[in-house]
């Protein structure tokens, strides 16, 4: 193992007007170290991921957590960014803190807040992280995907069937999640057409195919064996992989993935299991066309065929490999920083059966795949029940 969670806190997401970057931190921090059973003193080592890029006046977010509480004065607190994979990367660093022995516990929190941002801040900050000398006459990733969607289309046929189906799903999943920023099931057939209320964003993608702009922050501590041998409950990081692509899409096949492919592929020989070992997946749904090519990235359908797992119901709640039952980015929300964080907090919530309302019965693995940019930062983790 790289590491065991064994405690987390999660807000809810959403516009949260009554919410600073500070009090999401200091709240979570808090939460999650009094799940795990610690005192604040037990920290060896705090992560923050923020993505930020203008989206907040408040910089330099490390040192937030230590408002959290005295005991945590003069504990080392980094902040790590790697796109929309910050919540992942900073998992990542922990992982590494804990498997060299330079820590025995790290708080990671990660964390944005997007809403207050004007739109044109929005789409000027989450374009940063494509490669502008080439794709910066996109204006928005939601234009990116949409490019993405088109040529996908182009090789594979109209899949407008399969996007609808994807965003119906993760609306129902989210309707009966808690924490989810969208707590309503849009049902296909809204999902699916056009109209007033769904508008075309980009290229073949309505408003239903694109995640939201969300607040929000989570947090979970990671530990060594030895301390999760006495703690109340234990979510072993069973492996973990990062790989990163070229940044200019120029470059790449973008109905391909071939970066999540490695990444998938390289943890999966890490953890020694196959896919169908696995229970259940949160993957990246930024945009719809994004989990269903993350379908066949992964393997779980040939090239050109992922609207087989969505059409033919294998990726819903009880069906061969659950997909996004947290509700995923589209439901959920997709504060930046927050979400890689979210992603492994909702997984070991599953894994403990406590995800009430969204449960995937007798899980026991899972994996997780987190993507920065479109699909440059490429982040895989394997999550295995201990105790």
């Amino acid at each position: 193992m790289l590491g065991h969670i064994i405690g987390w806190a999660h807000t809810r997401f959403g516009k949260l007007d009554g919410e600073q970057l500070e009090s999401l931190v200091v709240r979570v921090a808090a939460d999650a170290i009094a799940d795990a059973g610690l005192e604040p003193a037990d920290i060896d080592e705090i992560v923050v991921g923020q993505f930020n890029q203008g989206l907040d006046p408040q910089g330099f977010p490390a040192s937030l957590a230590l408002q959290a509480s005295d005991a945590l004065r003069f504990k080392p607190a980094t902040r790590v960014e790697n796109a929309c994979a910050t919540g992942s990367a900073a998992i990542r660093h922990a992982a590494m803190a804990v498997g060299t022995g330079r820590a025995r516990t790290v708080l990671v929190v990660g964390v944005e807040k997007m809403t207050a941002a004007s739109a044109v801040q929005v789409q000027k900050s989450l374009v940063s992280a494509s490669y502008l000398p080439e794709e910066d006459d996109s204006s928005s990733f939601a234009g990116i995907f949409g490019r993405i969607a088109q040529l996908y289309f182009q090789r594979h046929g109209d899949q407008s069937d399969a996007l609808a189906r994807i965003a119906a799903k993760n609306h129902r999943n989210g309707a009966a999640n808690p924490l989810a920023h969208m707590q309503k099931d849009l049902g296909f057939d809204f999902c699916r057409s056009v109209s007033d209320r769904n508008p075309i964003v980009a290229g073949p993608l309505k408003r239903t195919d694109c995640s939201m702009v969300s607040d929000g922050a989570a947090a979970l501590v990671l530990a060594h064996g030895d301390i999760a041998v006495g703690a109340a409950k234990s979510v072993g990081l069973r492996a973990q992989a990062q790989v990163n692509d070229f940044l200019p899409m120029g470059r790449r096949d973008m109905t391909l993935f071939e970066g999540c492919t490695v990444a998938w592929n390289r943890a999966l020989e890490q953890a020694g299991f196959d896919l169908d070992d696995l229970d259940f997946i949160e993957t990246h749904d930024c945009f719809t066309i994004a989990e269903l090519i993350e379908y066949e990235a992964m393997g779980l359908t040939p090239s050109g065929e992922g609207y087989r797992a969505v059409l033919e119901g294998w990726t819903e709640i009880g069906g061969r490999l659950p997909v996004n039952p947290s509700g995923g980015l589209k439901a959920k929300g997709h504060p930046i920083g927050a979400t890689g964080v979210s992603m492994h907090v909702m997984t070991a919530m599953q894994l403990m059966g406590a995800a009430s309302g969204i449960q995937v019965e007798n899980a026991t693995k899972a994996g997780v795949f987190n993507m920065g940019g479109a699909a440059v930062a490429n982040y895989v983790s394997i999550l295995e029940r201990v105790r």
